[in-house]
């Protein structure tokens, strides 16, 4: 994944993209009030651009550019692009606490 965003994280930063996930069939239907609640707590993004300091005293890095992960909803900066006008959002190095495998 290219950053196209023209924001470039500092230290212990990572710029992150957020998606939500297609549903394409199901037979449970959520209600709207359920759906809002589950998104208070986490949001899905996928990792745009890594800072230099991130993950620098853990043995390895919690992911790499192009994984998709698992941040809390109120953590970081939201931003958008300069070069092209997307929403993104600057969180640090500790708020990505899992990562997804399709």
């Amino acid at each position: 994944m290219e950053n196209k965003s023209g924001l470039y994280p500092l230290g212990r930063a990572v710029l992150i993209k957020p998606y939500v996930p297609e549903i394409t069939s199901g037979l449970i239907q959520l209600p709207d009030d359920v759906k809002s609640r589950t998104q208070m707590l986490e949001q899905r993004a996928v990792v745009v651009a890594i800072g230099p300091c991130a993950w620098h005293d853990e043995p390895q890095p919690r992911a790499k550019v192009g994984d998709k992960v698992l941040v809390s909803k109120f953590s970081g900066y939201e931003a958008k692009g300069t070069l092209d006008n997307e929403a993104y959002r600057l969180v640090n190095d500790r708020d990505i606490f899992a990562a997804i495998i399709d």
